[in-house]
């Protein structure tokens, strides 16, 4: 408690045209080194660029999710970022500064101590750079521009995280709105989605403390580990006496450990100056609201929906919201068994998400449908099987063994409910476990849980469990 963490977050988020924000290039992943950088990429003289309709769509589509029609400025301006680096091939990028397209808007995390929201001071458009390529080279870089002109939407946070924990947790459901939304793939691997962290500590109540930049964390991991390790460095270094540096920061997964790479920039630095070759940015209330009627329900909403509407906890709602792949499996589920909220949520956050996880596959890559996964809920509703029977039947469909129904018949797994041969299985336990229906009825409650093993095991685990602890209470009341 001696030392407070101050954490903001600038993260850029490739958004998902087919071609750069100010030339018809293509955006591709994986393309031979320059074969998609074109003259505007490239900067020969005399080209002019001509902005993405696309890209804008897409970051209003965002300011719409973050705050609604309020935080889209009707008028944006883009400046020219002056710099130089060997994969900027301008000399300067073009970026928006003073006034950018969204101001404003707030992200809603879970915490370990609930609900928090996180504030944006603003999202901008933006071009990416190219890419300097040095592991490939002895003595040399090479330089692949295909990612210059590239459309980023640049979304900056205010300083409002405390911890690493919070950090990741704002960076998830930022990566699952942008997906969520349909403007940036999120593929972390291929740097669509990419974190800077603004890292510093201070004591609690003082004045903001000198922040370090770390920048280009592509996994949650190595945004946490960072942070961390960013953290406890900058203690020890106040601890021992020492001051704090602005500077711009590598992480180094290999040792987990930060390193300089520059003394960090401000603003004026820059040089920021609107851009002659490109008109102010105009945006119509009747485009914002035609993008507005286009938008999904948006992940918040949904989950608001889940607890007040399916009756479902906080958390499964959560887990439920967390991917718009997840949403619509859960959906489709319970619409095709015409209800069964809870259980459709239980098993899809139990045996479903479980399955997947030891087979190392995304959701959309799943053997079995949502359709099919009703059919086996379906078998469980209607007491053919029981809960337990399910998870071995769900097994068997995992390994493609066909569906539930014709799974069920086949190996003779439906339960018995038939209460005249289950009174028969129950009177023969009552009649061998003397000892434990004596316990039962001496006040010993898990005399009774042993009876209804016993009974489990001799109808070979095909007994209806209600019915038998129906059964089994009424003739013990006896």
């Amino acid at each position: 408690m001696d030392w407070e963490t101050v954490i903001g977050i600038e993260t850029h988020a490739q958004l998902s045209t087919v071609s750069k924000i100010f030339s018809g290039a293509a955006t591709q992943f994986g393309a031979p080194p320059n074969v998609q950088a074109c003259a505007v990429d490239i900067a020969l003289p005399g080209v002019l660029p001509v902005l993405n309709k696309g890209a804008v769509e897409r970051a209003i589509r965002f300011g719409l999710a973050v705050g609604g029609p309020e935080v889209i400025s009707r008028r944006s301006v883009f400046a020219r970022k002056n710099y130089f680096y060997p994969d900027l091939p301008k000399g300067y990028q073009i970026s928006q500064f003073e006034l950018p397209i969204v101001t404003g808007g707030a992200i809603s995390i879970l915490t370990q101590d609930g609900e928090k929201t996180v504030r944006l001071t603003r999202a901008h458009l933006e071009e990416d750079a190219g890419k300097s390529l040095h592991e490939d080279f002895h003595g040399m870089s090479g330089i692949d521009l295909n990612r210059a002109g590239t459309p980023l939407l640049e979304i900056v946070s205010e300083p409002d995280m405390r911890s690493a924990e919070e950090a990741v947790a704002y960076a998830k459901a930022l990566h699952a709105l942008v997906r969520w939304i349909g403007i940036c793939d999120g593929n972390m691997q291929e740097g669509s989605f990419r974190c800077d962290a603004n890292v510093s500590v201070r004591r609690p109540g003082a004045a903001l403390g000198t922040r370090r930049e770390i920048k280009n964390l592509n996994s949650f991991r190595f945004l946490q580990q960072a942070i961390e390790y960013e953290v406890r460095w900058q203690i020890e270094t106040l601890q021992d006496g020492g001051s704090i540096q602005q500077a711009t920061v590598l992480f180094d997964p290999d040792t987990g450990q930060t390193r300089m790479m520059r003394t960090k920039e401000d603003a004026h630095d820059y040089r920021y100056f609107p851009d002659p070759d490109l008109l102010p940015l105009v945006v119509s209330d009747e485009t914002i609201e035609q993008i507005r009627c286009e938008l999904p329900e948006l992940p918040q909403a949904k989950r608001e929906r889940y607890i007040r509407d399916h009756q479902l906890s906080a958390y499964d709602a959560g887990v439920l919201t967390s991917s718009r792949e997840v949403a619509d499996y859960y959906e489709d589920l319970v619409k095709a068994l015409g209800g069964g909220h809870k259980l459709a949520a239980s098993w899809i956050t139990g045996e479903f998400f479980g399955a997947l996880k030891r087979a190392g596959l995304e959701i959309s890559q799943s053997p079995i449908g949502s359709r099919q996964l009703a059919g086996l809920l379906q078998q469980i509703l209607d007491a053919v099987i029981s809960g337990k029977t399910a998870k071995d039947v769900f097994d068997a469909m995992w390994n493609g063994e066909g569906e539930a129904a014709a799974i069920i018949e086949a190996k003779g797994l439906k339960q018995i409910s038939d209460a005249g041969e289950l009174e028969r299985v129950i009177d023969g336990v009552l009649a061998a476990n003397q000892k434990s229906v004596e316990e039962y009825r001496a006040g010993k409650e898990k005399a009774f849980n042993a009876l209804v093993g016993q009974a489990m095991k001799a109808t070979r685990g095909k007994g209806n469990p209600a019915q038998i602890n129906e059964i089994l209470k009424k003739k013990l009341a006896r």
